[in-house]
């Protein structure tokens, strides 16, 4: 099997039952695994909320390490249209002529950095720092600052060994109170002095909701990118026609990025809170308890993708799930998808061929569902 073949834990269950079950920190969660259902969950907010008590919705359940609501991703309709209606025009910069050229700058240059060495560990030497400086941009914060948050490794809220880990998420609550207290007292033109000026409900922004958006920010799109952006490097290592491919067919590159989003889902899973009793594949979901609409499973339904377990570059019709769907589709789906096109731009300009050299998966365990989500380890030497 190949470093970049990624398996489907979830067929079984999804042609059998439509349904799978798993118990997360004594808090028990039904997935959601058909495209339809999982597609008709993330719409019906009204059955399935997600402005549950603060962390309850992610899976792993969050709750014993914040308090902060995130925002938008934690509130429902009406309000979460007040928010959105703030957000989604900072979060479609990366659009921007201007910007889409300073982030290739950036790439441009660590593509660099790792052709000069003999081999690097694609994770940490270049995933993660793609994802930080490129959020300096997002954020309109000083380029330095990636240096910091490239220290604190691949993900905000969880250690080596530790599924969660408090005292390193406080290390981002305590980051992120420093830096909204300096706009504070010195506005500017960065995103945490745009909230602190923003107004909902005839009401400015308090802190703790700006702390919300950022701690979002923060924590959304960093092992989600950095997964996003390895596992397609492991893909082009081991099929290096696909990446001649995309040379010389560039028109198939937006679509090729959609494939390898929808084949690698770089997110599982995201959970709801049911407000009322209801049922999934007529199995009962109570009001108060977890349902999680499986992203992951959703995309390989062989009912709406053919050859769903196979990367099809061209493909046609794809409506995947990486992103979400309905309300709260991912906020920052423009800046994944930025940076997809610009790192897949680049390789094709600078790199002839990648190598694995050595490999080590991020297996995820779901209960009775074991799914590799990317890599702890990734080395691989740049052509």
């Amino acid at each position: 099997m190949k470093n970049s073949e990624f398996n489907d834990p979830f067929e079984e269950a999804r042609v059998n039952q439509g349904f799978g079950e798993m118990d997360d920190q004594n808090d028990p969660v039904t997935m959601l695994l058909r495209h339809k259902d999982v597609r008709k969950g993330a719409h019906d907010w009204k059955t399935f909320q997600s402005g549950a008590v603060p962390g309850r919705i992610v899976i792993p359940s969050e709750v014993n390490i914040r308090t902060t609501r995130q925002i938008p991703f934690e509130v429902d309709p009406p309000q979460h249209k007040d928010f959105r209606a703030i957000l989604d025009p900072w979060f479609k910069r990366p659009l921007e002529e201007e910007y889409q050229a300073k982030l290739k700058e950036q790439i441009s240059a660590l593509v660099d950095e790792v052709l000069a060495k003999d081999s690097v560990d694609v994770i940490s030497e270049f995933s993660l720092k793609l994802q930080s400086r490129a959020l300096t941009l997002l954020l309109n914060t000083p380029y330095e600052e990636a240096d910091l948050w490239i220290s604190w490794g691949t993900h905000v809220f969880r250690s080596e060994g530790e599924a969660l880990d408090g005292a390193k998420a406080a290390i981002l609550y305590d980051y992120i109170d420093g830096r909204i207290d300096e706009a504070i007292a010195k506005p500017g033109e960065d995103l945490y002095s745009v909230l602190l000026n923003a107004v909902v409900d005839g009401k400015k922004l308090t802190k703790e909701e700006v702390k919300g958006v950022m701690i979002l920010t923060f924590a959304g799109g960093r092992d989600t990118v950095i997964n996003a952006v390895s596992n397609s490097i492991a893909y082009f290592a081991e099929h290096p026609k696909s990446l001649d491919r995309l040379r010389v067919e560039p028109e198939i590159r937006n679509k090729a990025i959609e494939e390898l989003i929808r084949y690698f889902a770089p997110l599982t899973q995201m959970g709801r809170v049911a407000k009322t009793d209801s049922a999934v594949c007529e199995h009962a979901i109570k009001a108060d308890t977890r349902a999680s609409l499986c992203w992951a499973s959703a995309n390989r339904d062989a009912t709406v993708f053919e050859n769903p377990n196979e990367v099809v570059l061209d493909r046609k019709m794809n409506p995947h799930l990486s992103f979400g769907f309905g309300t709260h589709n991912c906020l920052g789906a423009t800046h994944a998808r930025t940076i997809m096109k610009i790192a897949v731009e680049v390789l094709t300009e600078k790199v002839s061929t990648m190598e694995i050299v050595s490999a080590e998966e991020n297996i995820e365990d779901l209960g009775d569902f074991k799914r590799k989500v990317g890599f702890h380890r990734l080395q691989v030497k740049f052509n």
